[in-house]
């Protein structure tokens, strides 16, 4: 269990946006829980009988506002998601829901009640009603104590699994569960190519040298969200997109460049710890794969910028992304093949390198896009 040290909150809170989701069956509330929001929602729901879960991202806000949503969700048989987080006032109406789901790794951040006192310092208030709520959603008591002894200005954030075994929670689920939520506060062209840049940071490279991948890949993104695709399937699709593009650019780089991208797969291969399996499973795809999905340093990102700075990018827009069939690699091997290709003179390197960096089936797709 961790207690942060301030609230998760902005400088300025986005209004409150409560959208109905594609078919019907979900309804996405972000924002603060300001006066009014349980009656924008009390009429979103009357009009929308398909409605089977409420996707719950805010920050809090009047307790009031949260108790009120909660029992809209209670009278509803709503289930409550959580998929990145849900904190203070919130937390009132997730805890109210037929069934509790939250996104692995999101967040769900308790504390005692509070009242604005003169010079707007935080008061502490009675925290009987919070606990009389958390209580009859059935709590563990234990847990339901901790919350409340938490200073209004801090956070308890438990993790997943005390979250369950507290019955705060009923389940944690994946990322390909749910239609995705993350554009739920914006669901615009410039919160979309955010998304897009903190998932894919070497991208950044590319918004002055091909605006059109940016662009394709925004409006690909966008599209999906409308469509109720889901956010495991948003960021494969956006990385895959990603990949081609950085791959097709790549593939004339000059021998030396091929030698060092070669030696930052190699690196990438060579990680332990929990992200070994994706970097294996990237470096498998190939140069851009690896560039766009194996979380690398910033020594290797900037590598990886200025690769791209130099690259050419024959093809205007990556199309719409279809998982590539390609053979399974041992990644034994091919780390053995990379650093046989590397301890070569670097012409010679550049060359063994480049059918294990931009595998064939890779090649011919982007070859093809170019055509």
């Amino acid at each position: 269990m961790h207690v942060s040290e301030t609230l998760v909150a902005q400088a300025e809170s986005p209004p409150m946006r409560i959208a109905l989701g594609p078919d019907g069956r979900d309804v996405r509330l972000a924002g603060e829980l300001t006066d009014g929001v349980a009656e924008r929602l009390a009429r979103l729901l009357d009009a929308s009988p398909r409605v089977e879960r409420i996707h719950l991202t805010s920050e809090g806000g009047l307790v009031e506002e949260g108790a009120a949503i909660g029992a809209l969700v209670a009278r509803r048989g709503l289930v409550t998601y959580v998929p990145d987080y849900c904190v203070s006032a919130c937390t009132l109406a997730f805890v109210r829901g037929r069934e509790r789901l939250v996104l692995a790794g999101a967040r769900l951040g308790f504390h005692a009640p509070y009242e604005s006192g003169p010079f707007g310092i935080e008061i502490e208030a009675d925290s009987a009603p919070e606990r009389a709520a958390y209580l009859a959603a059935g709590l563990e008591p234990a847990f339901v104590d901790a919350a409340l002894k938490v200073r209004p200005d801090e956070l308890m954030i438990p993790d997943a699994a005390r979250l369950v075994a507290a019955r705060v929670a009923t389940g944690v689920v994946d990322a390909y569960r749910f239609p995705d939520s993350t554009l739920d506060d914006g669901p615009d062209a410039e919160h979309a190519r955010t998304v897009i840049l903190r998932d894919v940071p070497v991208l950044a490279s590319l918004e002055a040298k091909a605006p059109a991948v940016i662009e394709a890949i925004t409006m690909w993104y966008l599209d999906g969200y409308a469509r109720g695709r889901s956010e495991g399937e948003a960021v494969d699709g956006i990385r895959r997109m990603a990949a081609r593009a950085v791959a097709g650019a790549l593939r004339s780089a000059e021998p030396a460049v091929v030698v060092a991208l070669g030696r930052l797969t190699l690196r990438a291969l060579d990680r332990v710890g929990p992200e070994r399996d994706d970097a294996c499973a990237a470096a498998g795809e190939g140069l851009g794969a690896v560039l766009t999905r194996s979380g690398l340093g910033e020594p290797d990102l900037a590598l990886a910028r200025a690769a791209l700075r130099h690259a050419v990018f024959t093809e205007a827009a990556p199309e719409a992304p279809e998982p590539a069939p390609l053979a399974t690699r041992d990644c034994g091997g091919l780390r053995r093949a990379l650093t046989a290709a590397l301890a070569l003179p670097p012409d010679d390197a550049a060359g063994a390198l480049h059918p294990l960096l931009f595998p064939e089936s890779v090649l011919a797709h982007v070859t093809a896009q170019a055509e």
